[in-house]
């Protein structure tokens, strides 16, 4: 099965992927921004997120083969490959695996070391939601609330939300898959993968996910990594401050 993806613009393929609990929809305004200068951008929903297929399997291994005969379906080679967070890993595995497609690299706030599980909260938060008894996106809000105190990360995790049929709403990702491999996310990066070509990777100056100690084990792997920090931004930089994250971008692939 093919990943599911908008794809907007003509040039270089620049190829996106959202983080965990996120889908392709969230990169639509920096992905029309990127089409125009020119890129043929595709915004892909990675595996059990967004309009992808659902499934049982749920690992790094198996999304960088997604992307893989993504690729293949599209003819697609030389390109800009740009992930965040959990996208963020698959693209660093991807370009490791098949370093001929990849020309440049962009890591969006995700180093390549093990990270705890730390999604909690949340999961816990989208596992409340009775669709029986929601009606609307607002009682769906009030319900994460109780969960999630951050108004930020409730609007971004309520686009999830879809009329399933008339008067009934449900979530598009596959929550019940997402919490049971939930540790697969935080996994490393194998020990002994590198990728040699150019590799920037952004972090938000309120952002713990990556730090100081960090930027060993990032050179490790990736030996002509650059580390650029965005200001005012927390995890979610390309939304937080969308134009100096746009423009760190541009100055990189350019």
């Amino acid at each position: 099965m093919i990943l599911h993806s908008n794809i907007i613009g003509e040039g270089r393929p620049f190829v996106i992927l959202h983080g965990f609990l996120g889908m392709s929809d969230n990169w639509k305004t920096l992905g029309l921004q990127f089409a125009e200068a020119p890129f043929e951008v595709h915004l892909i929903d990675q595996r059990n997120h967004g309009h992808s297929f659902h499934s049982q399997e749920f690992n790094y291994d198996v999304l960088v083969e997604d992307l893989k005969n993504y690729c293949d379906e599209h003819n697609l080679e030389n390109i800009i490959l740009l992930g965040h967070s959990m996208g963020g890993k698959t693209a660093m595995l991807f370009a490791t695996k098949y370093p001929e497609l990849v020309d440049k690299l962009l890591i969006a706030d995700i180093s390549p070391r093990f990270y705890p599980v730390h999604h909690d909260g949340i999961l816990e938060g989208l596992s409340a939601l009775n669709f029986d008894v929601i009606k609307t996106r607002g009682e769906a809000d009030t319900v994460l609330s109780r969960f999630i105190s951050d108004m930020g990360i409730r609007q971004f995790l309520l686009k999830n939300l879809y009329w399933k049929e008339k008067g009934k709403l449900a979530l598009r990702m596959n929550l019940e898959v997402l919490k049971e491999e939930v540790a697969e996310i935080g996994e490393a990066l194998p020990s002994q993968a590198t990728f040699e070509k150019d590799t920037l990777f952004l972090r938000g100056d309120r952002s713990e996910y990556i730090s100081i100690d960090d930027e060993t084990i990032i050179v490790s792997h990736f030996p002509k990594a650059k580390i650029t920090t965005i200001s005012n931004a927390g995890h979610w930089l390309h939304a937080e401050n969308p134009k100096e994250f746009f423009d760190a971008v541009m100055g990189f692939v350019k």
